[in-house]
């Protein structure tokens, strides 16, 4: 969100009511975040209908590797380190884009047309882009749609940016690591059903990569048990850490985007300004990818550090380097995180983030 001018001097005194809002752990149509919810993704289990995902396959449709498409980054490395080399990984949707509201170019088509195994978030993330997979989607070959997979409706987060009201829930579930390694038993289920002549090295994969996520996750449970209480709270430039903070027990003060992707009002941003006051966080974070200078004002006002640094869905570096990966986000964030809250992130700084397998995938950039 970009807001210049006396357009960002009146939204200053703006933001923070919408989120208020939201602050509670009611839910309304409005937009405030679920209990119910909050509490089972607290408490998230890879469903079995994710860990057998897919269809009876013979390979690949057109001869040679099996060809996969993806969506966003998180989710093209999640898949790419179970696929390694026997697979071909394609993403869609380039790093740095919004994928809320990325529309495909229609050249597109051609290569969804192509694709054996299409995997999409789901939940409302990337609609064109999974309505187009649809549309042009080769005899024999499937859209599998990870986040629909992974949670039930009765699990869906709906908070600031994802009003209850507007039928779209937080789609951000892999900033959770039980549910992101539930997206990799996904990949692993139904590219070892299409291709099961790799089954074994697919599922190897898998399990490899999610020891990988549970050591990291582990490391990120004591970085937060060692942090103040108080200071577990986020605001951020975007709703992405739903699913985060029920997983940590962490409290989501709110977001900067709101509901519509619009500026938010002088009238909210004035709401949070005494919201940052009474909550006395240390510091508020921003995007390295999408600035917002309403939230660089918002810690000029208040005092509080203000962090552009965080990323959902931009993997850290250019691919090929060693931390542009699923882990090398996470560890990114997390050390973020835990550094300006007052945490220790030493142990999350020493966690190595490479990929269990070399990851060949193609990011559009």
């Amino acid at each position: 969100m970009r807001i210049s001018g006396i357009k960002q001097a009146m939204a200053l005194g703006a933001l923070g009511a919408l989120l208020l809002a939201g602050c509670g752990d009611k839910t309304s149509a409005g937009g405030g975040i679920s209990s119910g919810a909050n509490a089972k993704a607290a408490k998230f289990t890879c469903p079995s209908r994710a860990m057998n995902a897919g269809s009876a396959g013979k390979g690949s449709l057109s001869g040679g590797k099996v060809k996969v498409l993806t969506t966003v980054a998180p989710e093209t490395s999640i898949i790419a380190n179970v696929a390694g080399d026997r697979a071909e990984v394609t993403g869609i949707i380039p790093e740095g884009t919004d994928s809320h509201t990325y529309e495909p170019k229609p050249s597109a088509a051609t290569g969804m047309a192509k694709a054996d195994v299409i995997f999409v978030n789901g939940l409302k993330l990337e609609d064109p882009t999974k309505e187009l997979a649809k549309a042009n989607l080769q005899k024999g070959a499937e859209v599998v749609e990870l986040g629909t997979l992974t949670i039930s409706p009765d699990e869906y987060i709906y908070d600031f940016s994802f009003p209850k009201a507007g039928g779209k829930p937080n789609p951000h579930l892999w900033t959770n690591p039980p549910m992101a390694k539930c997206y990799a038993a996904i990949a692993s289920s139904v590219l070892s059903k299409f291709d099961p002549s790799n089954a074994s090295y697919y599922q190897a994969n898998a399990k490899e990569f999610e020891a990988k996520v549970d050591q990291l996750d582990q490391l990120m449970k004591d970085a937060s048990a060692g942090m103040p209480a108080k200071n577990r709270e986020l605001l951020t430039y975007h709703d992405a850490y739903a699913y985060f903070s029920a997983h940590y027990g962490w409290k989501i003060i709110g977001a900067i985007q709101v509901s519509n992707f619009e500026d938010p009002t002088p009238q909210e941003i004035t709401a949070l300004i005494a919201q940052i006051k009474k909550e006395k966080v240390p510091a508020i974070f921003g995007s390295e990818v999408f600035p917002s200078p309403v939230l660089g004002q918002l810690a000029k006002e208040t005092g509080v550090k203000y962090v552009d640094k965080l990323r959902d869905d931009d993997l850290p570096g250019a691919p090929g380097d060693p931390d542009h990966s699923y882990l090398g986000l996470m560890k990114f964030d997390f050390v973020t995180m835990v550094a300006n809250l007052g945490g220790d992130p030493t142990k999350l700084k020493a966690f190595d983030a490479s990929d269990v397998v070399k990851d060949q995938a193609d990011y559009p950039q």
